[in-house]
């Protein structure tokens, strides 16, 4: 039997159920849009400086 079909168990031995195996992706999920957020927020910071400094110019 591959690794893929054996299903995911928790640490206890017993299966996760479907709202744990949700509430672990929905946190995963916010911590990947929260990190995608820091970078856009930081391109956006990027970009409004080097407008300002060619404008100065």
């Amino acid at each position: 039997m591959s690794e893929e079909t054996v299903p995911q168990q928790g640490g206890s031995g017993q299966p996760k159920g479907l709202l744990q195996q949700m509430e672990e992706l929905m946190a995963a999920l916010n911590a990947d849009l929260s990190a995608l957020d820091a970078d856009l927020q930081a391109a956006g910071d990027a970009q409004r400086w080097a407008v300002g400094e060619g404008q100065a110019g």
